[in-house]
């Protein structure tokens, strides 16, 4: 390099000619290319709106979107105070359980000591026996209460309440990640979040459901199977993914479900509804015969019986609302007439697709079958073997359709 001198330094006068000339001179066949990339781009097929309908603005309904969005947060909403509620009366059943327990010991000691009392021949004392009935009163009116409203029934309708509307925003969702949501969808939704709503109310007063009713019926939280619109997936082939062996097999799951699994969870809660109001009953009348003879303890005209209804009576109120309570034997009801529900919602789900002619508006047939198998809790083999098994005539099916419970 030159020495760089004290003085001034001069630079090279710069060439005059545009320096974008001299890119182009240099960048000659760089910018013919760069030029001919973008004269045919627009002439592309695939990226013309016309061969894109999925980004096409006239497919998607925005107000349908925003519709089932609106209802996802009510469904957030109603899962909150349903896991709220539930919790609130599961602590009900366990304090009510502890309180109504605690009462009908204390009274019954109290009975216990009075009669010593008199037995000892120092006199019967009023305050005890006053404070023993006053305690078996409350004690009564509380298990009235309590037997009435079933808190641990109660807890369980709000678990399942809560389980059901994740399941309906789960749906919704899929329906949005999907894509193309219609008004058809948006109804649908509307009328599943009613219809439980009404299967499984918040409120206590008017609207509670009858924890003891004459007949065991399985649980409906569902609305009314009504036509569906087309369910394809796609041009597979004309049948939509069904075929008459898989039409056959369905049925003779239905055949199973209705003749096993619903019958057999109907009979178990007709028979925790029975010990149920056994149970019911028994309580407050316990409480209450211990209540008089409490009254009566050092009554000389009736000997001892009253004693033994004071304390023992109180004894066996206590063993009763333990095992009633305790035991949670309301929720155990509860829990079997769920499970019949749920077969009874696959066995109209199952039917409602068969008895649809029209097999492109069923839904897809393998969707459908893995549906199906998943939520037996078996593979699609074992669904196969399992329908095939229990088709042979002059066999008796010892196995239930689920194996989840």
């Amino acid at each position: 390099m030159p020495k760089i001198q004290n003085s001034t330094f001069s630079l090279p006068n710069l060439t005059t000619r545009d320096l974008v000339e001299q890119l182009k001179l240099t960048n000659s066949g760089y910018t013919n290319t760069t030029t001919t990339h973008i004269q045919k781009l627009p002439k592309s097929p695939s990226n013309s709106p016309k061969t894109s309908p999925k980004y096409d603005s006239k497919v998607s309904d925005p107000v349908a979107i925003a519709k089932l969005y609106a209802i996802m947060e009510a469904v957030d909403d109603r899962v909150e105070m349903h896991k709220n509620v539930g919790e609130q009366r599961s602590n009900w059943n366990s304090l009510l359980l502890t309180s109504i327990n605690a009462i009908t010991i204390t009274a019954s000691t109290m009975a216990g000591i009075a009669a010593t009392t008199i037995a000892s021949g120092s006199g019967p004392l009023a305050e005890l026996k006053l404070s023993s009935t006053l305690l078996y009163l409350a004690a009564t009116g509380m298990l009235l209460i309590i037997n009435n409203l079933q808190p641990s029934q109660l807890a369980e309708e709000q678990r399942n309440a809560a389980r059901l509307f994740k399941q309906i925003r789960e749906e919704i969702h899929t329906t949005i990640c999907i894509g193309n949501p219609s008004n058809k969808q948006v109804k649908d939704a509307m009328k599943k979040v009613l219809a439980l709503d009404k299967a499984y109310p918040l409120p206590l007063l008017g609207v509670m459901l009858d924890k003891f009713p004459k007949k065991v019926d399985p649980a409906t939280w569902w609305p009314q199977q009504q036509r569906r619109q087309a369910k394809g997936l796609g041009e597979r082939n004309d049948k939509n993914g069904w075929d008459a062996k898989l039409e056959d097999e369905m049925r003779e799951i239905v055949g199973v479900l209705n003749r096993k699994d619903k019958e057999d969870y109907l009979r178990l809660g007709e028979k925790a509804l029975k010990l149920n109001k056994i149970l019911a009953i028994s309580g407050p009348l316990l409480a209450g015969l211990a209540a008089i003879g409490s009254a009566f303890v050092g009554s000389p005209s009736h000997g001892s019986w009253a004693v033994v209804l004071g304390v023992v009576g109180g004894a066996l109120s206590s063993i009763v609302n333990t095992l009633e309570h305790g035991g949670q034997i309301g929720m155990v009801f509860e829990m079997y007439r769920s499970n019949a529900g749920f077969f009874k919602l696959m066995e109209e789900s199952i039917e409602s697709n068969l008895k649809d002619r029209e097999v492109e508006r069923r839904e897809n047939g393998e969707l459908f079958e893995m549906k199906v198998a998943l939520q037996l809790g078996r593979s699609i083999s074992e669904l196969k073997d399992f329908a095939a098994s229990s088709s042979v005539k002059g066999k008796a099916m010892e196995e239930f359709a689920s194996k989840l419970f």
